[in-house]
């Protein structure tokens, strides 16, 4: 799939989420790169043989305070890994789909939600 497609899904996945959580996401940009940097592999703990499809970089609302937005906040950052998450689809349809989990997975943490919540809500 083409970047400009992958990217197209993304937005139509987003686009997609019911409005109660879409409207509720504010500060937060959506980008897609080909695979996770050296730096983020640290920074999260991946082992040798792993790989990221996504990755949520910022303040999960649950820890922000009240003088969160008080001063200039750089946007938190949700990345997904476009190499990474085609190399474990074998179709666009899948895709689609893994697009989709991984947005909602990372929105998760957005939200404040841990690993464990995610998973246990089904992402």
């Amino acid at each position: 799939m083409t970047r400009e497609a992958f990217e197209q899904v993304t937005q139509e996945m987003f686009d997609s989420l019911p409005d109660r959580f879409r409207s509720a996401v504010e500060n937060v940009h959506v980008v897609v790169e080909d695979a996770e940097t050296q730096e983020q592999r640290k920074k999260v703990g991946l082992r040798r043989n792993s790989m990221l499809l996504g990755l949520y970089e910022g303040i999960p609302l649950t820890r922000r305070g009240t003088e969160y937005g008080a001063y200039p906040v750089v946007p938190d950052k949700i990345t997904l890994f476009q190499h990474n998450i085609e190399t474990v689809c074998t179709t666009d349809d899948e895709v689609r789909h893994a697009i989709r989990d991984v947005l909602i997975h990372e929105l998760g943490h957005y939200f404040g939600m841990t690993e464990r919540d995610i998973r246990d809500a089904g992402y």
